[in-house]
């Protein structure tokens, strides 16, 4: 009687841009985390509402999670959460450029956080090395 091994499975390898795009989606993430640590805006002061603050802390933890599972497993369910939480924390950002009386500077803020943003998912999502 010959015993089978049965076939190892394949894990599909991350590509220079995955990883590129993993590590800028971990530093968004982190960024994303230090925004709640931050000062937060008081009564009549300009700046996020402290709900937008929460929710990009929690996608924030959402994001490096993923990344930890892309980078370790190279599995593209990770990279597809990485991407999904970055399109969301960029979502939480639009307002800015539509409320009055947003400072400049962060409409500013909130356009190269989008720009990165998009950059990342490209990124992330590129297809893997074979």
């Amino acid at each position: 009687m010959t015993t089978e091994l049965a076939a190892p499975a394949t894990r599909t390898g991350l590509s220079g841009r995955n990883k590129t795009g993993l590590v800028i989606a971990a530093l968004l993430g982190l960024a994303d985390l230090a925004s709640l640590a931050g000062p937060q805006p008081g009564p009549g002061e300009q700046g996020p509402p402290a709900g937008v603050l929460i929710a990009a802390s929690v996608l924030g933890l959402f994001t490096l999670a993923g990344v930890a599972y892309a980078w370790r497993t190279g599995n593209r369910v990770g990279s597809r959460v990485v991407a999904g939480t970055r399109i969301l924390s960029a979502v939480t950002a639009v307002p800015a450029f539509f409320v009055e009386d947003v400072p400049p500077g962060l409409v500013a803020l909130a356009a190269v956080g989008v720009a990165v943003t998009l950059l990342c998912v490209w990124l992330v999502l590129s297809p893997p090395r074979r």
